[in-house]
């Protein structure tokens, strides 16, 4: 299959690079498809809250596309250097919702799906390309739905201040709720124990996604 060999040859390059490549890969490639990505993942937070009732964050400023107004500089320094970073949390104010926690975790799931719904677009692109495609073009779709599907993903882990938490304390029972929120305070912590490479959570939460995300991407093709 056309799409097979394609990936087969997406695969060779990834690994055949070395470290000089792989960061020029990072700073030509994945940081320009991150911002992209961050950005309507964090736009997704603000129009969704708007739309059900909160204007926190067009208030502030952060109901548009402009990269600009999403961006954290600590967290941008971060993903250059170090490959982990972060961009600045849309503010809502869960108290302007009719139904707080219902509507706290659609704005939160809006997110994630947002990037989901890139990688699906991505992933049609790639499947009307001719044969004879630029291998350049298909890595590049390649690499910008992976990166969308990753980071639905792992905003999809139920730790806080991820995407996740918030979905899954609109599920609980009342009186779980505050046990969940009191996860909150430890928020630092329990990212650190997530990113960090010695971690027992990372060991079992980046297999996941790893197999998550490969997954998805052969339901769209890749």
């Amino acid at each position: 299959m056309i799409l097979s060999k394609r990936f087969l040859f997406i695969k060779l390059i990834m690994t055949e690079t070395s470290l000089i490549q792989e960061y020029i890969y990072w700073i030509l490639v994945a940081i320009p498809s991150i911002l992209v990505a961050a950005t309507v993942h964090e736009y997704a937070h603000a129009y969704t809250a708007f739309r059900l009732g909160d204007a926190t964050a067009k208030a502030e400023g952060r109901l548009t596309l402009n990269p600009l107004k999403h961006i954290d500089p600590i967290g941008a320094i971060f993903m250059i250097l170090f490959r982990f970073g972060w961009s600045k949390p849309v503010p809502i104010n869960e108290y302007n919702f009719e139904k707080r926690e219902l509507y706290t975790a659609i704005v939160a799931f809006a997110g994630p799906l947002s990037n989901l719904l890139l990688a699906f677009i991505t992933g049609l692109v790639f499947r009307i390309l001719p044969e004879d495609t630029h291998f350049l073009i298909v890595f590049l779709l390649y690499s910008f739905a992976t990166i969308n599907i990753a980071l639905a993903v792992f905003n999809l882990i139920p730790i806080p201040p991820l995407d996740g938490h918030k979905i899954v304390r609109a599920l609980l029972p009342a009186k779980l709720r505050y046990y969940w929120e009191y996860l909150e305070r430890y928020a630092i912590f329990l990212i650190l124990l997530l990113i960090l490479p010695f971690s027992p959570l990372s060991k079992i939460v980046f297999p996941f996604i790893g197999r998550t995300l490969t997954a998805i991407l052969t339901l769209l093709g890749f």
